[in-house]
């Protein structure tokens, strides 16, 4: 399979497939597709319970339950996937060595020999305090896997025992080799008064990381933030403008 990703914050992977490959994506990431190309959702798994319980972890995970399955027929064809936010797409190659752990919503499409599972975060504090919460993406198996997040990307290869401090929501995904925790983020005053949140998570390697550099959470805020400002300057001048209006009704 052959694929490019083009774009700068508003990006889109255009997967090129020969008769007979096949690729999967979460429900609603399709941009395009050529006509010889097939599309079938279904819910991934051996039997009926293996199928049922994996669409429950998907939703669990933030994901839809079915997959939509693409393929193409008779001549090669393509098909197009993005996020539903500004920011950037990455491949990530899978491995039986090396899984990837990502953050909720991050799936956008993957070869059929991957396997998009959940992971729970094994410490209590990583859990409730992470960012991500207790529950993870997890891809497994073999092929290749794209995930989409914020802003832009943000890459480390962490060597054994070199570690890192993040903000927690920054953290997109990171290899199963790499430990995760979280710790306050220095004193009380800086915790408090800082304005980085009162905890960073610490990922120590080995591994791959990637980060990001604009969160959906933050989006959303500065969204609601410019909402409120342009609604308070509507409503300012929808005064003057009655203001202007009564002085003027009253002349008359």
């Amino acid at each position: 399979m052959k694929y490019t990703i083009e774009g700068d914050n508003l990006q889109v992977v255009r997967v090129f497939l020969e008769p007979g490959e096949e690729v999967y994506a979460e429900a609603g990431k399709m941009v395009y597709k050529t006509s010889n190309i097939s599309m079938e959702s279904k819910m991934t798994g051996s039997g009926l319970g293996d199928k049922i319980l994996g669409a429950l972890k998907r939703k669990v995970a933030g994901e839809s339950l079915f997959t939509t399955h693409f393929m193409a027929h008779g001549t090669p064809g393509e098909v197009g996937f993005a996020g539903d936010f500004p920011g950037r797409i990455e491949a990530i190659p899978i491995s039986p060595a090396k899984p990837f752990m990502a953050q909720k919503d991050a799936f956008i499409c993957a070869t059929p020999g991957v396997e998009l599972t959940i992971a729970f975060q094994k410490k209590i504090g990583a859990g409730l305090f992470g960012g991500e919460g207790f529950i993870l993406e997890k891809f497994q198996g073999e092929g290749t896997v794209f995930i989409h997040a914020g802003g832009d990307f943000i890459h480390f290869d962490l060597a054994p025992g070199q570690q890192i401090e993040v903000d927690t929501g920054c953290i997109v995904g990171f290899e199963s080799t790499v430990s995760y925790n979280i710790q306050l983020a220095g004193g009380i005053k800086t915790a408090i008064f800082g304005g980085e949140g009162l905890f960073l998570a610490t990922l120590r390697g080995p591994g791959r990381v990637i980060l990001q550099t604009m969160t959906l959470s933050k989006l959303r805020r500065e969204l609601g933030l410019m909402a409120d400002k342009g609604g308070g300057e509507r409503a300012g001048l929808g005064a003057i403008s009655d203001l202007v209006g009564g002085i003027f009704s009253s002349d008359d």
